[in-house]
């Protein structure tokens, strides 16, 4: 299965695509959706819709995950993140994908195993768990934890499902 995952951002949105195979990760890109800081926050917005729903068309994920933001101190920062987010929860949506949200903490438990690491131990794991990952940025390294995280959660579901069809209890 092909996974997307997203950290979203208006000035930096990361992506990372991987495949996963049974336990197996695989790195295929990972990369960075920018917007010009001096534009209209529309034009950004568009910017960051195009540029998605390239990185979505080129790499053909079958899911997305989406790292939930949690509120800034600076209500117009957080606004302005909250917009990005909607664009970044709607591309992957319009072009038919199931779309989870992961909490930070949720994703950093997931990659590192404490819900509380620094960045630079979850940069540190991807790119020990995805060779090859490690000359893409912060942004990406922060996305590709998101489909790491999503991937660990998608082969625990397919588990549990199929524990349930062999014990006699269909999903």
């Amino acid at each position: 299965m092909r996974l997307i995952g997203l950290d979203p951002g208006l000035r930096h949105t990361g992506w990372g695509v991987i495949e996963v195979s049974g336990n197996r990760l695989r790195f295929v890109a990972a990369g960075a959706v920018s917007t010009d800081g001096k534009a209209a926050i529309a034009l950004r917005l568009v910017a960051l819709h195009e540029g998605l729903r390239a990185v979505i068309e080129e790499f053909a994920p079958e899911e997305a995950a989406v790292e939930e933001t949690f509120v800034n101190k600076n209500p117009d920062s957080t606004l302005k993140l909250g917009l990005a987010r909607g664009v970044v929860l709607l591309v992957p949506a319009q072009a038919g994908l199931p779309v989870a949200e992961y909490g930070a903490n949720h994703i950093k438990k997931s990659v590192v195993g404490a819900g509380h690491a620094e960045k630079e131990q979850v940069a540190m794991m991807v790119q020990r768990l995805l060779p090859g990952s490690g000359k893409h940025g912060k942004d990406a390294a922060d996305a590709l934890a998101v489909a790491i995280c999503h991937a660990h959660h998608c082969g625990t579901n397919q588990r549990l499902a199929q524990g349930r069809v062999l014990a006699g209890n269909p999903a």
